[in-house]
Order: structure tokens, then sequence, then C-alpha cells
């Protein structure tokens, strides 16, 4: 992302990746609040080394690693605009949905243009996905470390056990897989960023800041949460997941190296405004211990409208670390994510294709979506192919309607099943947007005691919306009657907002 994109209620993307999204630390984005709630946003993680620096508040505010890009060592075939070709398919955003369409799609015998600024650039942020989810697509080779389990935190005398695999991802490695795939495939590379698009009948123009222009059948906006193509007609005011973290060396920490921390909503090292701050507001820890010497920590506010400031963030992180007696030696990384987390789906349909975060595929009870968007990929692949097959072409090559094949992916990618499945989970947005400290922390005691189907499920984007109900209800029978009160209170006119939008959202 590396020009300025202005989006709805004045939110400002700096830059605008051709790229991905997610809380696998899922996103992308450092971000500072500046007048009349306006966002400034943009992508960035920073590595360098700092050694010998305690965990205290001023201390760890204080680091700043520099900044080091990193790319991949590979020699990629790159597109020859001398030859003018039309391409089958031109991908804007080389992240791992773009990369993934364009590697199944190749596969099938089109051709392909990936576009990207930095075509070999390492993907920055730390990512964080359920081992199953992965292993369902044959990519457990892309995770780096594992643990047998989770841990949830409740509150100082409650905690949860989760028997489910987490695993981190190892960005070089699944960035290098699917390159090479692509490359393999005979995918050709351009490293620019698309600053227009015209669309013709039977193909489109994609005008790029180097002055080449490249001629598709399709175009796929791939670029995250920039929304570089994809069109939107309503109003976008949705809630914020924002979390800072740290991949640090320190003398030692008091975690299980072989769980991870999921989440951890415990308070008792916050102390006057910054309690009733989180009071308000709460943020959890989340940890992936690598050892007893390194680990990522990362302070995360789950959803809040407007977002949580970073520097509030880094204040509660900083008062954790200290009371939890963690002395940062070192910071190989650290990242700030700003995760876009529900608001309406992009015009269905449009000429421009989309998937991942430009697509509204962020789960907006959660802000997970690494899983959902590697597989939806084969899904949109597959539309493309299908309807690029001879019998919807005419003696030049040319496909009659480009908006009839873009009509039909958009239809797979965002089936009625899954418009009624994502306005569900808006719906749990919504309350979680209203719930404080203790509110929260009863809603995931219920959450976490619910059937191990359930609560996987939910967070996997697995549940359909019949499974959805029993989910909701299965849940209000687990929590407290506080609870119970709580949702009822909080959620009614959500529900209402979600029934009206079920019943109006037709095939």
């Amino acid at each position: 992302m590396d020009t300025m994109l202005k989006a709805h209620n004045k939110l400002e993307w700096l830059p605008q990746v051709h790229g991905f999204s997610e809380k696998w630390s899922n996103s992308i984005s450092s971000y500072s609040r500046v007048q009349s709630q306006e966002l400034v946003v943009k992508s960035y993680s920073k590595r360098g080394r700092i050694v010998g620096v305690g965990a205290s508040s001023s201390a760890l505010l204080e680091l700043v690693p520099e900044f080091k890009k990193e790319n991949l060592e590979f020699d990629l075939p790159m597109y020859d605009p001398s030859k003018a070709r039309l391409v089958d398919l031109a991908v804007v955003g080389g992240g791992p949905a773009g990369l993934a369409v364009a590697q199944q799609v190749s596969e099938a015998g089109l051709s392909v243009c990936s576009i990207d600024p930095s075509p070999k650039l390492v993907w920055p942020n730390n990512y964080g996905v359920w081992v199953d989810e992965f292993e369902a697509m044959d990519l457990l080779d892309c995770l780096d470390t594992t643990w047998s389990g989770a841990v949830v935190h409740i509150d100082e005398n409650s905690k949860k056990d989760l028997d489910r695999p987490y695993g981190r991802v190892n960005r070089k490695q699944l960035k290098s897989k699917m390159l090479q795939k692509c490359i393999t495939n005979g995918v050709k590379f351009h490293q620019a960023k698309v600053v227009k698009v015209i669309h013709e009948e039977s193909k489109s123009l994609l005008i790029c800041n180097d002055g080449v222009t490249i001629e598709a059948t399709v175009v796929l906006d791939a670029t995250g949460f920039s929304r570089c193509l994809v069109q939107y007609d309503k109003p976008y005011n949705p809630g914020y997941q924002v979390a800072y973290g740290i991949l640090a060396e320190v003398e030692e920490h008091p975690f299980d190296v072989d769980k991870m921390l999921f989440m951890d909503w415990r308070d008792s090292h916050l102390k006057g405004e910054l309690k009733e701050r989180n009071e308000k507001i709460p943020t959890f820890l989340y940890a992936m211990p690598f050892s007893k010497d390194r680990i990522f920590l990362e302070e995360t506010s789950l959803v809040a409208r407007p977002g949580l400031g970073v520097k509030d963030i880094q204040e509660r992180m900083a008062a954790r670390l200290m009371h939890l007696g963690i002395k940062v030696k070192s910071i190989e990384e650290d990242e700030v994510c700003v995760i876009p987390m529900g608001g309406p789906l992009p015009v269905l349909p449009q000429r421009v294709v989309g998937i991942g975060g430009t697509a509204g595929m962020v789960h907006p009870s959660t802000g997970y979506m690494v899983a959902r968007t590697l597989a939806a990929a084969p899904i949109v692949a597959n539309a493309i192919v299908r309807f690029l097959g001879s019998s919807n072409r005419d003696e030049s090559g040319f496909v009659a309607n480009g908006d009839e094949l873009s009509a039909e992916v958009w239809r797979d990618l965002w089936p009625i099943q899954r418009r009624r499945q994502r306005e569900f989970f808006c719906f749990g947005m919504d309350i979680l947007l209203k719930l404080d400290l203790p509110a929260t922390r009863r809603f995931f005691d219920a959450f976490f005691d619910l059937e191990p189907r359930y609560w996987h499920g939910f967070l996997s984007s697995r549940l359909f919306l019949p499974e959805l109900l029993t989910f909701g209800l299965s849940l209000f029978a687990h929590a407290s009657n506080t609870s119970r009160i709580e949702i009822m209170s909080k959620g009614t006119v959500p529900l209402a907002r979600m029934i009206s939008n079920l019943v109006k959202d037709t095939e």
C-alpha cells in the first residue's frame, strides 16, 4: 500500500499495499488518532535489535526497532508490456489471497499477471492460525511453530484450557511456496501500483503508476483493507480491532511453552486511570511462547468504535509486562495491527472481483480471516476457470460479457448462506462493542464452556445460520443470569437489525 486512499468516514490508508490482511496478527496497519476521529493508517512491521532494555513503561514505549524490508530470493518472470497481450486474469495485490488465486487459475492453463509494488517482499506481520485449518488445506509445512493447545484467562481466578492445537504461520515459507507454484505455472509479475481501471465489454484496462497498461479479461482486487478497486455504496462504519505486538528476547516469562496464550483478560496489573479505561474498553494479552526467553506478545483491543489509540494499548502492555516480571532484553520486530471489522459488503455484483479484506471477508466478531480467505481462493479460481471455458468465448478468444463473468464469481464467493452467516457475525460484533470488562469476561466464560464444535465452528466460520441459531441458544443457556440480561439488553437493537437485514436479503 503506497498511495494515499481516501475511504469512508475520513479513514485514510497510508500506504495502499496491493497485498494482504488479517490477525494472524492479521492485519497490516499502524495507526494514530488525529482530530475529529480521523484515523491515519499505514502498514508496517519494524525489525531491528535493541539490546538490554527492561520492560518498564517508559523504556518499552521508547523502543523503535530499525525498519528493514526483507525480500525473497526469487527471479520472477516479468510481464512484457511490449507484447501488449491480453491476460485472462490480472490479480492486483501479492498477498496470500491474491497469490492463492493466481496459483490456482494458472494451474488450469490460463494466463495470469500478478501486479504488486513489492512482489518479493516478505509479509511483515506475525500470523496465528488453528492447526486444523491449515491441515485441511495441506499447508502444515507453512507453520514454523505449533502448540498442543491454548489457554484463556478469564480473570485472576478462572482459566480455560482449549484442546485445539494452534500454530504460527511461517510467512516466508508460505509466500515462497505460493510464488514457486505461480512461477512454475507461468504467472507473470508486474512491479507497480494500479491507479485506474477502465472497463470495456469483454476486457478491462489496468493503468499502472509506471505508465504501463495491462489488458485483462478478469480483474481481481486482493489489496486487503485498502479496497483499491472494489466499490462500496453504503456508509462504511466498521468496528476496529487494534493491537500492538513485539517479538522479543526476554530474561524469562511465566507462560507454558507448550500452550499459546489465546486471551488473557486479567487486569491486576493496571492502576488508576489505566484501569478505568480498561474497564470501559478492555484489552487482552495474546502470546506465542517459542522458548523460555523468546516470545511474541501482543496487547489487543478485540473491537471498538472508534478504534482504541495505539499509545493507550502500548501503556497497558508495558504495565502488564512489568506486573508479570517480564524484562525485555531485545526486540526483533514490533507491529501495529488495525483490522476493520463488520461494516457493509461491497456492491454485489460488480465488474471487479474481490477477495480477502477488500471483499468484506474479515470475521466481524473475531478479526480472523486467513483460513477463510485461503479456503475461498479455490472457489474464486474455479468460478473464473469455469466461465473462461471455450464455450463462453467468441472466435477471437474474447469473453462475450465481462459483467456476467464477474457476477458469477461474486455469487460463488458470497452465496446467500455466507451472507446470512456474516450478518449473524455482525450481530455478535455489535454486542461485543457494548460490553465492558466484567461483561466481556462473563461472555467468554460462557463462550469457551460451549461444546467444542460450537466455538470451533464460530471462530473458523464453519457454522451457518441454522447452526448459528443453535449456537446462540446454547451460549445463552451457558451464560450466567447477569450475562443473559446483558446480552438481552445490549442485543435487542442489533438483533432487530439482523432480522431486518436477513428478511431483505434474498437470492
